[in-house]
């Protein structure tokens, strides 16, 4: 069953401090009724002070109700209202309101951070009854719907990468709502809609990269992407991935960075050991085909010149005592031959 697409409509409502004044001046002018009215029942002016007392007291009840409906909105925020289950209209310029008296706010998250509020508020006096501790919990949400520029820091979470290697990551994200209306109205709550939609973007993303590529000359001037060597892409894949997530429920995606990279700790300590390993191997390999290239020159160079000639066996005692002295990883003590070397 598909969701009821409902269009945002902008409203523009009477001034607020306008009608506080009217209000205002109609509650004197009620009380002012019901003063006018007792001395004309005194008087013996009976309908004209019945009429007055009547007016009166109903302007004392009428009036006072009619101050539900000033609201005020702040820069970046957004008011969406409804009037007995219908959709009202959003106000989205700042400024001090006056609309229907019944209409009522609409922020999820508000509502949500008070029913937080108040399971941690009894959880504060179970905790205070049991120490003697005090302890105060603060609701930071508002009735408004904020449309300003919001980090949301999603934790860490532990996922797999497309080797089944698990990988801790985590991110923040950068959005705001864009369209309150369908914040308020197509899904439940869309804070929490954002964040359940985040993990699992970042999963989803997660296991299509390795976390990091073999030290190895297969893999040396590879461009498959990683994790850990192609961090900024692969968030511009979440971001895209999640912006077209998120867009039913009227936010919008700014930026999305991998705060966190790293293996397991069940892992860690052997993947530590292999990148050591490989990065060992890779010097090595350097190491030896530096070597081989100057022992060749060095034959080459010595026959090409006729600075001496040796023979095949004399060759090969040459290149292993080079290939020691260019491979060792300690300096090599040399050793003077006084006498002849036949």
């Amino acid at each position: 069953m598909e969701t009821k697409q409902i269009t945002q409509k902008e409203i523009r409502p009477v001034n607020g401090i306008l009608m506080l004044i009217l209000i205002t001046i109609g509650i004197v002018a009620a009380i002012a009724l019901i003063v006018l009215g007792a001395f004309f029942l005194n008087d013996g002016s009976t309908a004209a002070g019945v009429a007055m007392l009547v007016v009166g007291i109903l302007g004392t009840i009428i009036c006072p109700v009619l101050y539900a409906g000033l609201k005020v909105v702040g820069p970046n925020e957004a008011l969406v209202l409804t009037l007995f289950g219908n959709y009202y209209g959003t106000i989205l310029k700042q400024g001090f309101y006056y609309v229907n008296p019944f209409a009522t706010y609409n922020n999820p998250a508000y509502m949500n951070a008070l029913e937080k509020a108040k399971a941690a508020a009894a959880s504060v006096e179970t905790e205070k009854g049991r120490r003697g501790s005090s302890g105060s919990v603060k609701v930071n949400a508002k009735k408004t719907i904020s449309l300003k520029d919001t980090t949301l820091n999603n934790g860490i979470q532990k996922v797999n990468d497309v080797m089944g290697n698990p990988v801790i990551i985590g991110a923040v994200v950068i959005w705001k709502v864009i369209d309150p209306t369908k914040a308020v109205f197509n899904v439940e709550d869309y804070t929490e809609f954002l964040s359940i939609q985040t993990d699992s973007t970042i999963r989803n993303i997660s296991r299509m990269y390795p976390y990091d590529l073999l030290q190895t000359e297969e893999h040396e001037n590879s461009t498959e992407k990683t994790l850990r060597g192609s961090a900024q892409e692969i968030a511009d894949n979440m971001k895209t991935e999640l912006s077209k997530k998120v867009e039913f429920a009227g936010l919008e995606i700014q930026e999305v960075r991998i705060t966190h990279l790293s293996y397991a700790e069940e892992i860690a300590a052997a993947m530590l050991r292999r990148q050591q390993a490989e990065a060992v191997i890779a010097a090595r390999a350097k190491i030896v085909d530096g070597a081989v290239s100057m022992v060749k020159m060095a034959i080459d160079k010595l026959g090409e010149e006729e600075v001496v000639i040796l023979d095949e066996e004399r060759k090969a005692a040459m290149v292993s005592n080079l290939m020691v002295v260019l491979c060792s990883e300690k300096d090599t003590q040399p050793i003077v031959n006084s006498g002849s070397i036949y």
